[in-house]
Parts: C-alpha cells; sequence; structure tokens
C-alpha cells in the first residue's frame, strides 16, 4: 500500500519539475520579448537546444537575450496613474500644461542660445 502512495506523490512531483524546467528554459525568450529582441525568435530556439545540450548554452543565450537594449514594452494594466494606462481628463489636462510650460522654456533656451551667438559674431 505505501508503494502506491509513493507513487502517486512521484508522479506529480516529476510531472511538475518537468514543466518547471520548461519555464526556466524559457526565461531567456521571455525577457527578449518582453524587450522586442530583434533575433527573439533564435533565442527562442536556442533555448530549445539548450534544453538537449544538457543546460550547458542557457548562461549563453540568457546573456543574448539581456544585451539588447530597447525599449521594453509594458502591458496595459487598466487603472489609472500606471503605465500602459489610458489616462482621465485630469491628467490630461495637466499633461497638457507640463508640455506647454516646457515648450516656453524650450523657445526661451532657443532665443537664449541665438542672441549669445548674435553676439560673439
Amino acid at each position: 500500500m505505501l508503494e502506491y502512495i509513493a507513487l502517486g506523490m512521484l508522479l506529480p512531483s516529476l510531472t511538475a519539475l518537468f514543466y518547471i524546467l520548461i519555464f526556466i528554459h524559457d526565461i531567456p525568450y521571455m525577457i527578449a520579448k518582453r524587450r522586442n529582441h530583434p533575433q527573439q525568435e533564435a533565442i527562442h530556439y536556442a533555448c530549445w537546444l539548450s534544453l538537449f545540450t544538457l543546460h550547458a548554452m542557457w548562461p549563453i543565450v540568457f546573456l543574448w537575450a539581456v544585451s539588447n537594449r530597447g525599449p521594453i514594452e509594458v502591458a496595459p494594466t487598466g487603472t489609472a496613474g500606471t503605465p500602459g494606462a489610458p489616462a482621465s481628463s485630469g491628467d490630461t489636462a495637466e499633461l497638457r500644461r507640463t508640455i506647454e510650460s516646457l515648450q516656453a522654456r524650450l523657445a526661451a533656451l532657443e532665443n537664449a542660445g541665438s542672441t549669445a551667438k548674435g553676439a560673439r559674431s
């Protein structure tokens, strides 16, 4: 009877270990996909190849995936105030005021720079 209980515990444990191993080997691909890496499909294939090379390639594939410094895509969350969420009307008005003040400061700096150039000439 005890053998059946041990077998009943062993099979789900081995199944869970298998899926965890697959998940860990897909981490570089998930990083590459999130960072919009230009070679993300090659990284995905290298992750699977690493499974068959007894994990020897996995650190290299991981470094390959994190080597791209492209823009990181943010998944929409649906709550206001978080990245990717739709802005409320108050947020939009505040952003417009900030943009207008920055444009005014930029124009003032450009005018100061052009008058300084004229004084040097």
